[in-house]
């Protein structure tokens, strides 16, 4: 009897290093068992001949992708195209009800769920490409999702969130509606998720983009304000042409005293004209604004002429800039809305922080008396240089929401972040945003052509 035990053991050992064997065999092509399979991708074939594996057999790959991101998701054709961020090559993959789909925490996700732009870890059969697990990355992998306070450095490539400083790269996918975008056409206005992993971004998707906001009608409005909702306000010029986050909102135009309402609707990259020359000028109101200012001794400036804060200050209903100042303290811009018949203002100035020796004196409180905010308007002056756009030829440009003039054409620089938007009818309207260095010299830019088709539309 223990002869015949020891026989049944023997025999069972065989047998399994066998089948282990056999497995080995067969996963040894690319080198590696499931649990460590080699980082290949579709693109990667070889013209060896490839394992067949059984599709009834769940769970079954030889290849993977630790850091791979999503491209499209197909669901009719029940595919997914994917990037391999080493080899920056692209690869779409057939998916079923038998692929396995997992959040970095290991829930179950839909298809539905996933998005381009998603960096994701796919398990597949290269020469089946059919999918067998995608699950987004975790670890060092991180999102953040409607990021509104951010700030891009176009030169050096840098994006910085908060207090973080985050790397774009030649790899980095910028996505806007499922379609791949450059770098540069990202609008400040834009809302945002981004992924990455460490420093380095590899992906954005544009959540809210921008569209654009035409005046027809407006000669009695210019040299006034518009506010459109609490997005932006800018004084209005003629012929201007302004970059707006998409979305409903409630515009508000004021000059000498008067104003008007309309409501409109902002698509993404399509452009609204508005006609304002069926509102009612109405009688010049006046409201008084009460200052509180700290320090006691600062200097306030209203619509670029000093005021006396120590009484109530007469001001017509409408929009005003204010700007108030004082030695060893930081200088504050507001826009002031004038809706009442009587306003409080507080206006606190912060004390000048040196860092490295430098002061900084320039500080911008976009808060207004009421409802509104905006960007402060720089006058600054560089000199005599200029920033030339070559091309496209023969289009209308925008600088910041000012017409300019028919490219070729040049406009003064001023250091900073600029908003060039080019257009001409029958051809989608397009807007870049543009790092303005502080060097003494004239710069150039040249974009690429217009495409054709209107995407106008008419707001009356």
């Amino acid at each position: 009897m223990k002869k015949f035990a020891t026989f049944i053991l023997v025999i069972t050992i065989v047998t399994a290093l066998g089948l282990c064997g056999y497995a080995l065999k067969v996963l040894g092509v690319f080198g590696n068992t499931p649990a460590q399979p080699a980082q290949t991708t579709v693109a990667e074939e070889s013209e060896e001949e490839q394992p067949v594996f059984s599709s009834s057999i769940p769970g079954s790959y030889d290849s993977m992708d630790e850091v791979a991101v999503v491209m499209a998701v197909n669901q009719e054709e029940k595919t997914i195209t994917l990037r391999n961020t080493d080899l920056q090559r692209n690869y779409t993959l057939d998916y079923s009800q038998a692929t396995r789909l997992e959040d970095r925490y290991g829930s179950s996700l839909s298809i539905a769920q996933i998005k381009a732009g998603d960096l994701v870890q796919v398990t597949f059969l290269k020469n089946k490409k059919r999918l067998n697990t995608l699950s987004l990355c975790g670890g060092e992998a991180w999102t953040y999702e409607k990021v509104t306070e951010y700030a891009v450095n176009r030169n050096t490539r840098v994006l910085t969130l908060g207090t973080d400083s985050y790397k774009i790269g030649d790899d980095t996918l910028i996505f806007s509606q499922g379609k791949q975008i450059d770098w540069m056409d990202l609008n400040d206005v834009d809302v945002l998720t981004v992924n990455g992993i460490d420093q380095h971004v590899y992906s954005i998707v544009v959540e809210k983009g921008h569209g654009y906001l035409r005046l027809e009608n407006d000669t009695y409005f210019v040299g006034g304000w518009i506010e459109v909702g609490e997005s932006l306000i800018s004084p209005i010029t003629q012929d201007m042409l302004l970059t707006v986050p998409e979305g409903d909102y409630q515009v508000l135009l004021t000059n000498n005293g008067n104003r008007g309402m309309k409501n409109i609707s902002i698509k993404r990259g399509e452009e609204l004209d508005l006609d304002i020359g069926d509102i009612e000028i109405e009688e010049t109101k006046i409201g008084r604004v009460v200052f509180s200012v700290t320090p006691s001794n600062a200097s306030v400036y209203v619509d670029g002429e000093l005021v006396d804060v120590a009484a109530p200050l007469e001001l017509e209903y409408g929009i005003h800039q204010m700007i108030a100042g004082a030695e060893g303290y930081d200088t504050m811009t507001r826009y002031i809305n004038v809706g009442e018949e009587l306003a409080n203002l507080d206006v606190r100035l912060e004390k000048t922080s040196t860092v490295s020796g430098n002061s900084s004196s320039n500080n911008s409180d976009k808060n207004t008396t009421t409802s509104g905010t905006g960007s402060v308007i720089s006058t600054t002056d560089q000199g005599q240089y200029h920033v030339m756009i070559t091309a496209p030829e023969k289009v209308e440009l925008y600088v910041d929401g000012n017409y300019i003039g028919i490219t070729p054409i040049s406009f003064k620089k001023v250091a900073g972040s600029h908003v060039i938007t080019l257009r001409k009818d029958g051809y989608v309207t397009r807007s870049y945003t543009i790092q303005v260095d502080e060097e003494q010299k004239d710069i150039s830019y040249s974009f690429a052509d217009l495409t054709a088709g209107s995407v106008s539309g008419n707001e009356n």
